[in-house]
């Protein structure tokens, strides 16, 4: 069967597998993140879903807005689950109890707490023995569902409940954590990074990570507006220039091999990012700006050394 087009107007046709009617914040780019990634496929869908915003929001009992079969896991064992369910399935079609022409796809999502820190050890397990899922990490770069907590994939200079601005914190004092780096250097079928703003390129590494022989990890920025407080309506605008001053680069690794997938034609400066966000408000002021110098050196150097590793011109 040929797979549904990926243009606006064939996907609007198709049933949404999240419905409306959650909890989701007004403007949470995990909603649209989840719809692009489940419309992406044509399979039928198992999805296994850590704790979290995500979880609690679509789940209040007795109602659910969920229209696949949805599994709810603890923060830190999403990948086991995931893993334990898709072991179930080949161990059925095994014997003979499900058919084995039947493509059935599972995919996990988790926030960057019960990916980048709690659930690392689970996940790095699950891939680590060859699983075939795809894991979603909708990385809002906080503990968000619990109160705006730090996580490692918080960024540098953020103002979060834990890292708080004042005069001997400047918000949060240490570098963000390379996840996709470290789940890359795993070696399995298909890493990539990925943001709403850029649905096709999202939706098509869906595609692609879905059709491996094996497991597949897909790290996508899910602007939080309450987190990084903003207005809810520039939650893609925002995360467009994530991308744009190249903060949040696109990428994949397939098969051990890096490829860049999106190149600004000019490159922003990180000041253009920071400056919608009330979590970096600090920042703005005179006192900071060698903060923010850094901070544009970092963003620079990991651009460069993303580049190098894509074999493109620095």
């Amino acid at each position: 069967m040929a797979a549904t087009p990926l243009n606006l107007k064939t996907l609007s046709e198709k049933r949404t597998p999240l419905s409306g009617g959650h909890r989701l914040c007004a403007g949470c780019a995990e909603a649209i993140i989840v719809k692009q990634v489940l419309l992406a496929i044509d399979d039928p869908v198992v999805v296994i879903n850590g704790t979290g915003c995500l979880e609690v929001s679509t789940t209040i009992f007795p109602y659910t807005a969920w229209r696949v079969p949805w599994i709810h896991v603890a923060f830190e064992n999403t990948a086991a689950v995931a893993a334990g369910v898709e072991a179930a399935y080949r161990a059925l079609i095994r014997r003979g109890a499900l058919p084995s022409d039947r493509r059935v796809v599972f995919v996990a999502f988790a926030g960057d707490g019960g990916t980048y820190d709690i659930g690392l050890q689970a996940l790095s397990g699950a891939l680590e023995r060859g699983h075939k899922f795809l894991y979603v990490c909708l990385d809002n770069e906080g503990y968000m569902n619990t109160g705006i907590q730090r996580s490692s994939a918080t960024p540098r200079g953020a103002w979060t409940t834990t890292t708080p601005v004042g005069s001997t914190m400047p918000g949060k004092p240490q570098w963000r954590k390379d996840l996709t780096g470290i789940i890359a250097a795993h070696r399995i079928p298909y890493v990539a990074q990925a943001a709403p703003s850029h649905w096709k390129d999202l939706m098509s590494k869906v595609r692609k990570a879905v059709a491996v022989d094996g497991p597949a990890f897909l790290n996508v920025l899910a602007d939080c507006n309450r987190g990084w407080r903003h207005d809810p309506a520039l939650t893609l605008e925002v995360t467009r220039l994530a991308v744009e001053t190249c903060y949040w680069p696109l990428f994949e690794v397939e098969e051990g091999t890096w490829r860049l997938n999106h190149r600004p034609r000019r490159k922003l400066p990180i000041i253009e990012y920071l400056k919608l966000q009330g979590r970096f408000a600090h920042l703005l002021r005179p006192e900071h700006q060698d903060l923010v110098a850094e901070i544009q050196a970092e963003v620079d150097r990991r651009w460069e050394e993303l580049l190098r590793r894509c074999g493109e011109p620095v």
